[in-house]
């Protein structure tokens, strides 16, 4: 065996000790979802979202939107009468964009990606079928249909004042230019529109969902995902709200450099409590929730606040296992190896007899639907858990997460937006010790290095 076989090999069996998943996955097929509804029902929103949300739970999944593909195509877009049906030239074109959504959509999906989502209107029968002929028939994937149908004009009226004057077709148009313009697009559309049929499309599988979550009709589930997504869909929500995203005040096991534990708050985590307290009646929060995890540090750094509290387990912090209680110095000293793994890939890596990242992800989804399904709340926890939360609502990789930047003693303000997500920080009047650990130099070119010998062929 030659080196470099040799180095495969010992990779190869270190990704079988350390695993590359805590738990099976969900896809046991590749999966298209596809939107349909009329323009400004949401349907971007929703993949937006929903995309977010798979790839934070480890499904790796990607938006293919017709409209990007539109604008990258042509400029010829001058008015509504570019989306009439009798207009064959532009007919053309959408049609071509629409193929080309389709094609990428299908390589993802053969090069290793998950689930492609579809974000186009989708709003005739017959692109439907097509649809199904080439995902379901030709390459054998799975295809989901989620269907947005609303009929409430002021939910229409906000979507479009919201997104689409703001949309690149309307760049330097007047904003009741844009208004009128958008409208007849809409009617141009609606001439054509079939909305799913459960007589007539009663083989596929799909959601509708009626004016952003009045309703949901679901028909014909194909498997884990599918249930997945619609158990998703059924919980997020439009109304405006914020979610503020704290650790706990500064512990004394902070001070000692220690991580883990169940400590109580030092004498500036105590005053970051009240701090904390002064913050939330200055911002004067209709109906706030606190939410805290069981460990005596979050709920006593809560004390102060006068809001009804909710303690979660799910919100403690990344069990250490044998790590716990340590500094970092005495586990580099004592578990040199362990060390080393975990600088390697920060997100994969379980502590023995302990948690990695990933796990904490999969702990803290329940957290996340909760949160979907609420208005505003305040969640107190700790350095770990506040980082995989806020890469949620940040669409942060697996690579970043683990090294997100929260700061002890730091109130941030998430307030969800068209297709994302506002983040503001509020460093509030408490000194704290700072317990970032900063993302070691050498990571990228041991992964670069890695990454190499995967490419070197076994000739045992």
């Amino acid at each position: 065996m030659n080196e470099k076989s040799s180095d495969l090999e010992k990779r190869r069996a270190r990704l079988r000790r350390w695993g590359t998943a805590s738990c099976p996955s969900v896809v046991k097929a590749p999966t298209v979802i596809a939107m349909v509804g009329l323009p400004a029902r949401g349907k971007t929103y929703i993949s937006k979202k929903l995309t977010r949300y798979l790839n934070w739970i480890g499904i790796r999944t990607k938006v293919f939107n017709v409209g990007d593909y539109r604008r990258a195509a042509t400029d010829r877009y001058k008015t509504h009468d570019f989306f009439r049906p009798d207009n064959k030239e532009a007919q053309e074109i959408r049609h071509k964009c629409a193929s080309m959504a389709v094609d990428d959509a299908s390589k993802f999906l053969l090069n290793g990606g998950e689930v492609a989502v579809v974000d186009a209107t989708n709003t005739t029968r017959e692109r439907r079928k097509l649809l199904v002929t080439v995902f379901t028939e030709q390459h054998s994937f799975k295809l989901f249909f989620i269907e947005s149908i609303c009929d409430d004009p002021s939910i229409i009226e906000a979507n479009i004042l919201e997104v689409k004057v703001c949309s690149p077709d309307y760049m330097g148009v007047d904003k009741n230019e844009a208004m009128h313009d958008f409208l007849q697009r809409i009617e141009h559309y609606r001439r054509a529109y079939e909305s799913l049929d459960i007589v007539n499309e009663k083989d596929m599988s799909f959601i509708q969902i009626f004016n952003q979550g009045e309703r949901y009709l679901v028909n014909k589930l194909a498997g884990h995902l599918q249930s997945r997504v619609v158990y998703y869909l059924m919980n997020i929500h439009v109304l405006p709200r914020t979610i503020y995203l704290t650790r706990h005040g500064e512990s004394t096991m902070n001070l000692e450099g220690r991580i883990g534990g169940d400590s109580k708050l030092s004498a500036r985590g105590d005053q970051y409590a009240k701090e904390l307290a002064k913050f939330v009646e200055d911002e004067h929060i209709e109906n706030l929730k606190v939410w805290t995890s069981e460990m005596n540090r979050t709920i006593e750094t809560a004390k102060y606040i006068d809001a009804p509290k909710e303690f979660w387990k799910a919100l403690n912090e990344i069990d250490a296992g044998i790590c716990e209680g340590m500094t970092y110095e005495a586990i580099q000293e004592k578990y040199p190896e362990e060390f080393a793994r975990r600088d390697q890939d920060k997100f994969h890596y379980r502590y023995p007899s302990g948690e990695s990242y990933q796990d904490l992800v999969a702990r803290l989804e329940p957290v996340i639907l909760e949160l979907e399904r609420q208005e505003n709340v305040m969640v107190i926890c700790h350095q770990a858990v506040a980082r995989c939360l806020l890469a949620y609502f940040q669409d942060k990789t697996s690579v970043d997460l683990p090294y997100l930047k929260v700061p002890l003693h730091t109130v941030i303000k998430l307030t969800p937006v068209a297709y994302g997500c506002r983040v503001e920080f509020f460093h509030l009047k408490a000194e704290a010790v700072n317990t970032h650990r900063e993302k070691p130099k050498n990571v990228d070119r041991m992964r670069s290095m890695d990454e190499a010998l995967e490419t070197v062929p076994n000739h045992e």
